[in-house]
This record gives structure tokens, C-alpha cells and sequence, in this order.
């Protein structure tokens, strides 16, 4: 029996020794688990499928071997994520060691093995969609950080590898595993606040120095064990130091775009989750502005605000002068949530319930455990790809709306700008070679 198909027949309910716990199958019925990106988020990531018992981690993957400069100046680098895995499974033997975790430099060396069942990819923005698509077509199951994608045309081509190799995608907008963004969602989509007519996204703004590191901007050697040509990537050649790497990446539009996309693919995504726009998006981006970062080095917006209108009439706000975290406001009252806290108005709507013949929405309580529910059951995640995609296409076209300068005009359907050859150009941008979009 193929590995595959004796995972697709275990049973989801094998067990739970604890609440909400599932129970330790034997090794043949395990997920097979690849991180390919070892240094912030991935570790972080890593330590939430290693909670799960139904996950063994196989193989780590970073072009970095090991160093400081992560978050807070931390370690990072594929021998730390490997020494970490192999300390955690050496728990479990009497021996007290373990030696079962593969590190690789070059993740389509991991893609290659057919023991991993499923990939966690958490890379710099622009190495987003190659990864996933080479996955897809690997047969592998992929939990995507976010944002999802670096342009809107590689997001859509990532998404439709997804549909067309049928594989689980589950991106890590993690707020939708959040039971206070859920039942905002709720409150707004069975009309607790009445017509709902503005949406405010409140994101944070600035060029954080999150790697303690963001002085070093001189070109430095290349420190020994890290694959600078191969972190490049597709993006621009250019000189190596600390400050562009690992962390603040993040405030290049070479590899990111600012905390606009950071962060659009937080309170954008759970936006649409309210408004019941998930497939679909505005219709027009409207009185764009900002200020740039322009210190030779970092040059993403560092104050932002556009309106996204949608074709029903509803205005979306982000902005980075807005209340943090997702207000909806509609005729009869309104609901604003963050991480951690809910508020309404009326005060009593947040108490109220919803009735059984009322919309619910998805209900996921761990985002990561609820990757490896659908990597068996084969059902749909609570953050799919394609309406993941749709969520930090807003950023996208906010972006591009301030760096032109002007209103713009979307088709949602067909993912293009109207009558406007210009803003059409600054759907993609050009990969350096020898990498290349690869081909679904």
C-alpha cells in the first residue's frame, strides 16, 4: 500500500489521549513533515507541528548553516532548526538520543525525497512562489507563511499549482484560528451591526530594526556557511550586509513590500472573511498616499493610507494611522478586533450567540493542527490559498497604487488593472536568472 494512500485511510479520529490532543500513531502513520526556511518564523512554525504527535519532522532547510541576527539578534540557520528536532525526538527514547533529522542547503534537494509527505515553507517574500509551485508538483502538502506571494501574478500561479496537483495549502494568516476574529467575522456576516459600510484595517507602520542589526549596512564579507547567491535568489544582484538579510529583509521591495504586506495578510485577510469577499476583491483603490523610506538601504512605505471600494459599495480603509486590528462599521453599530481583545457597540452584540440556522464560519482553534486534519481528511483548510491570495492582492494593489500616485481600477475576476498599460507592468516584476516562474 503507498505511503500516501495508508495516510489518507487513518483515521482522524485515532484517538485523542488529551483534550484536544490527538494521540502518537505508530511511524507509518505519521505526516511527513520538510521545513524548508530555518530562521524566524520557521522555527516558530517548526515548534507548532512538533507539538502535534501525528507530525515527524524529517529534514530542515536554510541556505544559512547557522548565525545570529534573527529576531532580536537570535540564532538561526538549518543546524540550530536540526539540533532542535533531534532534541525533541531524543525525549521520546530511552537512549536519550536521536539522529533522524536531514539538513539541506538547497530546498529542491528536500522537494526530491519521497518520504516527505508535506513542506513548511517559510522564506523571504521572494522566495515564496517557487518553492511552493516546485511542492506542488512534488505532490507535497504545503503550510505557506505569509504574506503569501511577493507579486499578484505569482501569487495567482501559485495558487492555481495548488488546484491543479489537488494539494493541501494552508497559509499562515494564524488569525483566522482565532476564536475573537471569528466571531467578529460572525457578528458582521449575520448582520449584528446592521448594513456594513466602512472596513478600517489598522496596520503598523515604520521600518522596525527587528534583527538588532540594521546598522551594519556597509558591504561586508559573506560570512562562512551562508549561501548569499542562493538567499538572492530571483531577486537583483546586490552587495552583501547583515542589514539586508534574515529579518529586515522585509523593508526592500527587492524582497518584501513593507509592513503593508506584511501585515496584509493579517487584518485585510479577516476583513474579507467579515465582508464575505474571500473570491473576490475591490473593484477600485482610491486616494492612495504615503511616505517612502529613502536611506539607501530600506525604501518600502513607512506611512500608508488607501481605500479599497468594492463593487457593493462597501469602503475598506488601511492604513497605518488607523485603530490596530479590523474595525467593521455598519448602520446599526459596529465591532473592531485585534489579538487579544473584541470590543462592540452596542457593548452587548460581542455576548450575543450564533443561532444554529445563522452563517457560521470555519472553525479552526489550532491553525497548526488543523494543517494536518486536512492533510488526511483532505478537506479544505481554514486559510486556503485562493482566498489567502485574494487578501494580499489588496496590499499589492495598495502598493502600487502609492507608488503611482493615482486611483486605480481592478477587474477582480480577471486579476487586471482597467485601461491602465501602466499599473498592468507592476503586476509581476522580472526574475534574475537562472531562476524562473516555474510552470504549473
Amino acid at each position: 500500500m503507498k505511503r500516501r494512500s495508508f495516510l489518507n485511510s487513518v483515521p482522524l479520529a485515532a484517538a485523542s489521549t488529551a483534550v484536544g490532543q490527538p494521540a502518537r500513531p505508530a511511524p507509518s502513520g505519521r505526516v511527513t513533515l520538510g521545513v524548508i526556511g530555518t530562521g524566524n518564523q520557521g522555527i516558530g512554525d517548526m515548534r507548532g507541528f512538533l507539538r502535534d504527535p501525528r507530525v515527524q519532522v524529517l529534514a530542515v532547510c536554510d541556505v544559512n548553516r547557522m548565525s545570529a541576527g534573527y529576531w532580536d539578534g537570535a540564532l538561526g540557520g538549518r543546524e540550530p532548526a536540526r539540533a532542535f528536532v533531534e532534541w525533541h525526538y531524543a525525549r521520546e527514547k530511552r537512549s536519550g538520543a536521536y539522529k533522524g533529522c536531514d539538513a539541506y542547503e538547497d530546498f529542491r534537494d528536500l522537494l526530491a525525497r519521497k518520504d516527505i509527505d508535506a513542506v513548511l515553507i517559510a522564506l523571504p517574500d521572494h522566495w515564496h512562489s517557487i518553492p511552493v509551485i516546485l511542492a506542488a508538483r512534488a505532490g507535497k502538502d504545503i503550510y505557506g507563511e505569509k504574506p503569501l506571494s511577493l507579486t499578484i501574478a505569482e501569487g495567482r500561479a501559485m495558487a492555481d499549482a495548488v488546484r491543479d496537483h489537488k494539494r493541501i495549502f494552508q497559509t499562515g494568516s494564524q488569525q483566522r484560528s482565532d476564536a475573537r476574529f471569528r466571531k467578529a467575522c460572525e457578528l458582521v456576516r449575520n448582520g449584528r451591526i446592521g448594513k456594513l459600510h466602512t472596513v478600517s484595517c489598522g496596520l503598523p507602520g515604520g521600518t522596525p530594526d527587528f534583527s538588532r542589526d540594521g546598522h551594519r549596512r556597509a558591504t561586508e564579507p559573506v560570512p562562512e556557511g551562508f549561501n548569499y547567491n542562493m538567499w538572492l535568489g530571483p531577486a537583483p544582484e546586490a552587495p552583501y550586509c547583515p542589514a539586508r538579510c534574515h529579518v529586515n529583509f522585509r523593508w526592500i521591495l527587492d524582497y518584501s513590500g513593507g509592513q503593508l504586506t506584511d501585515w496584509g495578510g493579517h487584518h485585510p485577510d479577516i476583513a474579507q472573511w467579515g465582508m464575505g469577499t474571500e473570491l473576490t476583491g475591490p473593484v477600485e483603490i482610491r486616494n492612495a498616499r504615503g511616505k517612502w523610506a529613502a536611506d539607501g538601504l530600506y525604501n518600502t512605505a513607512t506611512e500608508f493610507t488607501f481605500e479599497a471600494i468594492y463593487a457593493n459599495g462597501v469602503r475598506m480603509v488601511v492604513s497605518n494611522r488607523s485603530r490596530g486590528g479590523v474595525t467593521f462599521e455598519g448602520s446599526d453599530g459596529m465591532v473592531w478586533v485585534n489579538r487579544g481583545a473584541i470590543e462592540s457597540k452596542p457593548d452587548h452584540l460581542i455576548y450575543t450567540d450564533i443561532a444554529d440556522n445563522e452563517i457560521h464560519l470555519y472553525k479552526s482553534e489550532n491553525h497548526f493542527r488543523n494543517f494536518i486534519d486536512c492533510v488526511l481528511s483532505r478537506k479544505q483548510p481554514v486559510s486556503p490559498i485562493e482566498e489567502t491570495h485574494r487578501s494580499i492582492t489588496i496590499a499589492h494593489l495598495g502598493n502600487i497604487a502609492l507608488k503611482l500616485g493615482r486611483d486605480l481600477k481592478w477587474d477582480p475576476a480577471a486579476e487586471r488593472f482597467v485601461n491602465d498599460a501602466e499599473a498592468g507592468r507592476m503586476l509581476a516584476r522580472p526574475m534574475r536568472a537562472p531562476w524562473s516562474l516555474p510552470a504549473a
